[in-house]
């Protein structure tokens, strides 16, 4: 079922939700927010913009996915059909498909119009983290806890491959710009990278120090960048498989990332609640945004770069951003001091810090459990299949 409510709309008041809207540019001598969308009824856990930048897609625990209109005042829908956490969005090339990945195991390709039409994919055997379309629009892969990537078709609506050599949940998959290749990022604490036609694993980085993330193409083709449990931030070249860049910034769980479209900077969203700017041509920190009160799960610019958006477990869905100044202006300006809030309480920050180090560990011992589980299930055919084989040669 899908609803959908406009502001002001008394006739949907059980559909309503109200939107706060902080009208104040943000400049790199002035960080600001932009403007705040509120409406889901838990934690954001993605988002993503329309090609054309009309329309922002956000995903959330509470198993709904909303599409939000950049004018103010315009219609924004909600749309229902998962059953369990939405955790994965991403609009097509041309902006007329939206895809979706749930913990109920599927994925669905949604009509982003006011019917909210959509086709349901099955093929995953476990909550599905990642889906994203390759830059035609032909195909999408999805990561998922099976440990498995998947390549589907999109209009024969089809599923045509698995990528199987990550031992633990795969957490991202990324399609190349030119879509030759897939970049897959796992518990298994190492980032992939695949070759779509043969379907080998071309190389593997195993640099990180605990389960990756996120990973994502720089603009160019020519590198990746894969987000950490470890905090860190690791930029590689995909042609030499040299590694490029490390940031250790964060002080928490790096969540997600996202390239601005000239390639220049990296945006990364972070469990200690704060965004970070990197200008990726001096390697180095620009800004950190403190807008969140909760862990910051999401990230993503716009495709035209002139926004970003972030999401977080505070329950406040969007935050649109406008970028920082293009390379064209002077170095003092992009220096120009940013402007940083008050941050938490030594104490506070402890606690926290705590808490996601114990989370950390409890995920590392639901991965341990399941890799037995998984013995024990691989030992027990294999005394089934050697207890048929003894009854067939006893047989007479």
């Amino acid at each position: 079922m899908r609803k959908a409510w406009r502001e002001p709309c008394s006739e949907q008041r059980d559909f309503l939700w109200p939107t706060s809207s902080l009208v104040a540019p943000w400049f790199p001598e002035d960080p600001s927010l932009e403007r705040h969308f509120k409406g889901h009824r838990d934690a954001v856990t993605c988002v993503d913009f329309s090609l054309n930048t009309k329309q922002l897609a956000s995903g959330s625990m509470d198993s709904c996915l909303m599409i939000w209109h950049m004018k103010p005042q315009s219609r924004a829908y909600r749309f229902a059909g998962h059953k369990d956490a939405v955790t994965c969005v991403n609009f097509s090339p041309s902006g007329h498909l939206l895809a979706s990945g749930s913990r109920d195991k599927t994925v669905r390709i949604w009509i982003p119009n006011v019917k909210g039409e959509s086709t349901v994919f099955r093929a995953h055997t476990a909550t599905v983290r990642s889906v994203h379309f390759c830059s035609d629009g032909q195909s999408f892969v999805t990561a998922s806890d099976d440990k498995t990537v998947k390549v589907w078709s999109t209009h024969r609506q089809k599923f045509l491959f698995s990528l199987s050599q990550h031992i633990n949940w795969v957490r991202c998959a990324r399609f190349s710009p030119d879509g030759r290749l897939i970049v897959s990022a796992s518990d298994d604490k190492t980032v992939k990278l695949w070759d779509k036609t043969s379907r080998e694993c071309v190389h593997s980085y195993c640099e990180h120090g605990g389960f990756v993330t996120y990973v994502d193409f720089h603009p160019s083709g020519t590198c990746i960048a894969a987000a950490g449990m470890d905090n860190t931030v690791k930029v590689w070249d995909v042609r030499t498989h040299r590694l490029l860049q490390h940031y250790q910034l964060h002080s928490a769980a790096v969540n997600a990332l996202s390239f601005h479209p000239s390639g220049n900077y990296l945006l990364t969203a972070s469990s200690d609640s704060t965004l970070k700017i990197l200008d990726l041509m001096e390697g180095r920190l620009l800004y950190t945004l403190h807008g969140h009160q909760g862990p910051a799960t999401t990230v993503a610019f716009s495709r035209t770069g002139e926004y970003f958006a972030s999401g977080g477990s505070d329950e406040q869905p969007e935050v649109d951003f406008p970028v920082p100044p293009g390379r064209g202006r002077s170095q003092e300006s992009v220096q120009s001091q940013p402007q940083e809030p008050i941050s938490m309480p030594q104490t506070l920050t402890s606690t926290l810090e705590h808490i996601v180090g114990q989370l950390d560990v409890l995920t590392q011992t639901v991965s341990i459990l399941e890799q037995r589980l998984t013995l024990t299930e691989d030992k027990l055919k294999q005394c089934l299949e050697n207890q048929q084989l003894i009854m067939q040669r006893t047989t007479p």
